[in-house]
C-alpha cells in the first residue's frame, strides 16, 4: 500500500504532467483541428482539384499526424484526470482487473496506469522485422544475361541505366563506340571488381572457396613467377611455403602422401 509520502510525489508528477498537457494542447489549438477548415487550405489554392494526389501528399500527411497527436494526447490527459479523481477516492494504485496494489516503481514510471505489469493490456512484445528488409538481402544467384559471373545489386545501376540517362555522347569527353557505354561506369566489371579476382569464387557465407582455370588465374602465375614470389604480398611462412615449392615437388614425387596437383 502507498505511504502518504508516496502519494503526495505521484500527486505532483500528475498534476505537473497535466498542467504540461493542457497547456500544449491550448496553444496549438488542438493541432489546429478545432477550425472548419480543410487540409487543402495549407496549399494556398482555392481546389485542388486538378492536383495530383502526389502534389498534396505532404499536406495530408501533416493533417494525419495532428490527428493522431491531438489523440494522444487528449487519451493521457483523459487517464491523468481519472488517476487524480481515483485519489481522491482513495481508490488509486489498484490494478483494475486483480485489484492488487500496483508497486510504487511502476506508478512512478507511469503515474495514470490502471493495471499492474502483469494485467497491463499491451502484452504483445512485437518480432516483425521492418519491411525495408524485404528488399535487403544478400546476394542473389540470377546471372547477367551477357557474362557468366553473378550479378548483385551494385550492378543494378548499370542495368537500368543501359535504358538510357540524361547523359548523351557530348557529355563525354573520349567518343563512345556503342550507345551501350554512353552510362557512368559503363566499363565496370559486373560481379567482381578486377579482372584478376574473376577466378576465385565462393558461396554466399563465403566458405566452400573454387579457383576456376581462366586466363586470368594463368595471367596471375606468371606475374608471380617472373617477380619470384608466391603471393601478391610476398611470400609465404616456411610451413606454408614448402608444399608448394618445385623443390619440394621434386624431392617428394616418390611419396605416397604427396600428389602433384
Amino acid at each position: 500500500m502507498l505511504s502518504s509520502a508516496q502519494l503526495a510525489v505521484l500527486k505532483e508528477k500528475l498534476t505537473e504532467r497535466k498542467n504540461e498537457v493542457e497547456k500544449h494542447i491550448s496553444l496549438n489549438d488542438h493541432f489546429g483541428l478545432h477550425k472548419d477548415e480543410n487540409f487543402y487550405n495549407y496549399v494556398g489554392e482555392l481546389s485542388v482539384y486538378d492536383n495530383h494526389p502526389a502534389d498534396t501528399g505532404t499536406e495530408l500527411y501533416e493533417r494525419e499526424k495532428d490527428i493522431s497527436l491531438n489523440e494522444l494526447f487528449e487519451e493521457e490527459l483523459k487517464d491523468i484526470n481519472e488517476a487524480l479523481q481515483a485519489m481522491e477516492k482513495g481508490e488509486y494504485g489498484k490494478c483494475s482487473v486483480c485489484g492488487k496494489d500496483i508497486p510504487f516503481e511502476r506508478l512512478e514510471a507511469v503515474p495514470f496506469t490502471e493495471y499492474c505489469i502483469e494485467h497491463t493490456p499491451d502484452q504483445t512484445v512485437s518480432h516483425t522485422r521492418p519491411v525495408e528488409e524485404e528488399v535487403l538481402h544478400p546476394l542473389y544467384s540470377k546471372k547477367h544475361p551477357t557474362e557468366v559471373i553473378g550479378f548483385d545489386e551494385e550492378d543494378s545501376w548499370q542495368a537500368v541505366a543501359e535504358w538510357g540517362s540524361s547523359d548523351s555522347p557530348s557529355d563525354y569527353y573520349d567518343p563512345k563506340e556503342h550507345y551501350d557505354q554512353v552510362y557512368l561506369n559503363s566499363d565496370e566489371h559486373i560481379g567482381y571488381v578486377e579482372d584478376i579476382e574473376n577466378f576465385a569464387g565462393n558461396d554466399i557465407d563465403g566458405r566452400n572457396v573454387q579457383i576456376y582455370p581462366t586466363a586470368e588465374l594463368e595471367q596471375l602465375k606468371d606475374i608471380l613467377d617472373e617477380e619470384g614470389i608466391m603471393t601478391t604480398f610476398g611470400d609465404l611462412k616456411p610451413y606454408e611455403e614448402h608444399p608448394y615449392t618445385e623443390e619440394y615437388a621434386e624431392a617428394h614425387k616418390d611419396e605416397d602422401d604427396f600428389t602433384d596437383e
